[in-house]
């Protein structure tokens, strides 16, 4: 039996675990792809809100102090923070819903992700709860998702190559839903920073798509050269910009695409000359991003998204605002994409609650229809109302 909301004032929801969301389709990759379409479609004609007094803000983040005054308060560290992303997508989702969730990269040393998620997916209207979920395969797997829109629209036809710089999760869901995009993918190029990390990653690989050759490169110009589809994976550096992944203009194969949802360095002169294509997720993101931080915080502060250094030279006037393309409006035929095989795309993602919202809405549905999870009860009748 399918699981149904009761009538009100009574509220019941899903409460789905990882297994769960497997079971759902979570990392149903095409799927997924085609709802990120849909969702970025919904951005570039304002169908949403997110939070700010602009509707576009990121999300509200907690950090903490290098040295706490108070005793048990956590002091600064690699990604240690607390975030709430909250969303609204209109469209046929019609849904609100926020993702909520602590970091700490010493986690991964307790044998835990860095990033601990769950998700909260509302009725727009009445506020009450459908569904709360675990979140890390929700996130991962639209993530991966999103950079595969740009896959679907900008990439060569016959793209065969990968080259991959920073090979860990999220290069993984990346690459899972670009060959969802391009099932003409042969060989994939894979620069990490240790030789051990390196090799897991390229193992896996080769374990979950045996019909990859997966190659180990020593260089980042080794695995730019030649590639048709790039992934710029590398989580932020203490060094800054200078240890950003360098995707140096002459080493770009002429037809590729760049996918940068994390640090990404590229040459300033040819990012602002008429031989550049960039594109955006979302331009609200980043307009929110520049107003939040102002001018004085450069993009590497904010971890090194190309985007925010395209929008820093557009505020400075050094390239113009129609440079500046949505993959929705792509998507969606109201610009330009790719009109040859010798264009070469920078494909910018910041990453949005919006997209979160989307996919939760399609996997709850699918599990309250099919079954899948436990339902709880807030209560029956409101004590306080």
């Amino acid at each position: 039996m399918s699981f149904t909301a009761p009538e009100l004032p009574k509220i019941d929801f899903l409460y789905l675990n990882e297994e769960e969301m497997i079971e759902a389709g979570v990392a149903d990759t095409g799927r997924c792809v085609e709802v990120m379409e849909e969702t970025l479609i919904l951005l570039a004609e304002g169908d949403y809100r997110m939070a700010g007094a602009s509707a576009n803000s990121h999300g509200a983040q907690i950090n903490f102090p290098e040295k706490p005054e108070h005793e048990g308060m956590p002091e600064d560290g690699p990604d240690r923070r607390f975030m709430a992303m909250p969303a609204y997508l209109g469209g046929r989702f019609r849904r609100a819903g926020v993702k909520w969730y602590g970091s700490n990269a010493e986690n991964r040393n307790r044998e835990l992700p860095r990033s601990i998620h769950v998700f909260v997916l509302n009725d727009a209207d009445t506020g009450a709860p459908l569904a709360i979920m675990s979140a890390n395969t929700l996130s991962a797997y639209r993530t991966g998702a999103v950079p595969a829109v740009g896959v679907k629209h900008l990439a060569v036809e016959n793209a065969e190559t990968v080259g991959i710089i920073g090979p860990g999760v999220m290069s993984r869901t990346i690459l899972a839903s670009s060959i969802s995009q391009r099932p003409s993918i042969k060989t994939v190029k894979v620069k990490g920073r240790s030789a051990g990390s390196t090799q897991r990653a390229a193992d896996w690989y080769a374990e979950s798509f045996p019909d990859l050759d997966v190659q180990v490169v020593d260089s980042e110009q080794e695995a730019i050269e030649g590639s048709d589809i790039l992934i710029a994976g590398t989580s932020t550096s203490k060094g800054g910009p200078k240890d950003f992944p360098y995707f140096k203009t002459e080493w770009l194969k002429p037809g590729a695409l760049v996918l940068a949802p994390a640090a990404a360095r590229f040459d300033d002169d040819y990012v602002a000359s008429d031989k550049s294509n960039l594109v955006l997720d979302y331009d609200g993101l980043y307009s929110e991003w520049f107003h939040e931080n102002g001018p004085g915080v450069t993009y590497e502060d904010l971890l090194g998204i190309p985007g925010n250094r395209w929008w820093d030279m557009k505020e400075e006037g050094t390239i113009s605002d129609e440079k500046l393309v949505n993959i929705g409006d792509i998507a969606s035929g109201k610009a330009k994409g790719r009109e040859n095989d010798e264009q070469i795309f920078l494909y910018s993602i910041g990453g949005m609650p919006v997209e979160d919202v989307a996919w939760a809405s399609d996997l709850y549905d699918y599990a309250a229809k099919n079954d899948i999870g436990t339902v709880l009860d807030l209560w029956d009748t409101p004590r306080l109302s």
